[in-house]
Order: structure tokens, then sequence, then C-alpha cells
């Protein structure tokens, strides 16, 4: 077998991402390894690099660290956090069916429907309860003001956005129509880089389908357009409901697929529900 890091290649609704197991040993320069082994034309190709840990939290065993494809190491995934624990469920490192996993953005909790051969085909996540303060999100301005359908100035047009944080920040943009590819590539990176945001931010531009559908593309930070953001629709789903489109149940379309949000009303926490599937594995040269 060559000698260098093996790796396993899987993607929620084409949010893709290497994953690492790093349980025992990771691998050394991960900002330039994220880079390298992201590259669509030299590398492996993603979304980003997600390394599965061990972690020092009583009661949680696994961790997930995640980076860019622009080696910026960043707080959550849904979509990643998704296929880590299938990952973890399809090797039976976790048995049981709901188990909590640590991320950057805290102990997130995970339930698995798996089939009769112990294989995860859908993955429920409690992603936890919104942030909208600006200090939490953050934002600049009043820090414990909240940002819900202000205007907003760039490129020469006015939006009116939703900020939301569900671990990482999120920019929610309600659009009349479907999202272009140039508006989204024209104005994505002018917000993710926006004087509001001191750690950048994630851009949603949503169009309402319906009062319970929501069509959604994303401006990742540090990634460009990915085909689908769990953190996104997240975020998405709670500014929808905040500014009165939707209830608190949306289904909610991606260029790679659908999810399904509820922002429960008992505990206040988010709950996304979707599909997670391993591409491939192999072994990334040392």
């Amino acid at each position: 077998m060559p000698k260098g890091i093996p790796f396993t290649k899987m993607e929620g609704i084409g949010n893709d991402y290497v994953y690492i197991d790093a349980r025992k040993a990771a691998p050394r320069a991960l900002n330039k390894l994220a880079r390298e082994i992201s590259d669509r034309h030299f590398g492996v190709g993603s979304d980003g690099l997600i390394l599965i840990r061990k972690s020092a939290k009583p009661g949680v065993k696994h961790r997930m660290q995640m980076f860019n494809s622009d080696g910026s190491e960043s707080e959550m995934c849904g979509n990643g956090l998704r296929c880590v624990a299938k990952y973890l469920y399809d090797r039976k490192l976790e048995r049981d069916s709901e188990f909590p996993i640590e991320t950057g953005a805290g102990v997130l909790h995970v339930k698995v429907k798996g089939d009769s051969k112990h294989i995860a085909r859908r993955v429920t996540i409690n992603m936890g309860q919104p942030r909208l303060l600006r200090r939490e999100i953050p934002l600049t301005g009043e820090p414990d003001g909240q940002v819900i359908g202000l205007p907003l100035s760039v490129g020469g047009r006015e939006f009116k956005v939703t900020c939301v944080s569900m671990g990482n920040p999120h920019c929610v943009i309600f659009l009349p129509e479907p999202a272009s590819k140039e508006l989204v590539h024209g104005i994505g990176p002018l917000i993710e880089n926006h004087e509001w945001f001191p750690r950048r931010t994630n851009v949603e531009f949503v169009y309402r389908e319906s009062p319970t559908v929501l069509q959604q593309r994303t401006w990742e930070r540090g990634a460009g357009e990915t085909l689908a953001c769990g953190t996104g629709a997240s975020a998405v789903c709670v500014a929808a409901n905040l500014n009165g489109l939707t209830g608190r149940k949306v289904k909610i379309k991606l260029l790679g697929g659908d999810l399904e949000m509820h922002w429960n009303e008992k505990d206040g926490c988010v709950y996304k529900t979707g599909p997670a599937r391993e591409v491939f594995t192999g072994v990334w040269p040392a």
C-alpha cells in the first residue's frame, strides 16, 4: 500500500469534503494541506478538509475540525457534520443511533437513521439555537442589536438582509425571483468581505417558492459558491420565520439537493435532516 495519508471523500447534497481519521494522529501543516487536497484541478477536489478527532470533553468521544478550501479554519459545517456522523456510524465507531460530536461551534447532537446493515441513510442534526445579536454573529454596530430586514448597500445595489449565527456567521437575502449565478458570484464576495463583518460572512440568496418551500444559493466564506450549506439552511430557516415568510418547518431546495428544516419552538434549536454519502477512499501522498 502506498505511503501517505488515508482519506475518504464524502458529500452531503453536493457539499463535498475530504475526511481524514485523525483520532490517533493528525497530519501537519493543516492549512496548506486543506488548500492542496481541496484543489479541483491538482488535488482530490472538495469544498474543504474535515478531520475526525478525539474530543476531550466529558461524555463526548469525537470532535470535528473543519478547514475551508482556501485553508482557513471554520467553526462548523452542517452537511460536513452529517458525513462525520455517517463515517462513525457506518464503521461502528458509534453503535448508538444518537450521539454527540464536538465542533468549533460547540457540542452538537446527531441522530442517525440506519438500515439493517448498520449503514446510515439519513442524519438529523440538532444545530443548536440561533444567535441573533450583533456581538454574537459578529457584526459591527450596537453589540446587543439585531439585523432583521435591514438595508445593506453593496455593489451599487441595496438589499434587505437578516444576519444569523449558527456557530458561524450568515447574511440572508430574500429575493423576488430565484438568484442568478451572476448575482451570487458578483454580490456574494462583496458581502463576504464587507466592513460589517469583522470575521467575514457566508451569504445566502433565497427565493420563497411557497410558504413551506424555499430555494437557496450560498456564497460560502472561504470557499465560494457551494452546492449546499447546512448552517446556511439553518440560518435561512430562522431568517424566513423572523421575516414572516414561513412557519418553523420548511423544505429548502439547494443546488445539490433538499434539506428538511425545523426551528423547534419548544427548545429554540434548529433541526436539519438530510442524506450523506461516501464517494471514494484514497491515499494522499505524504
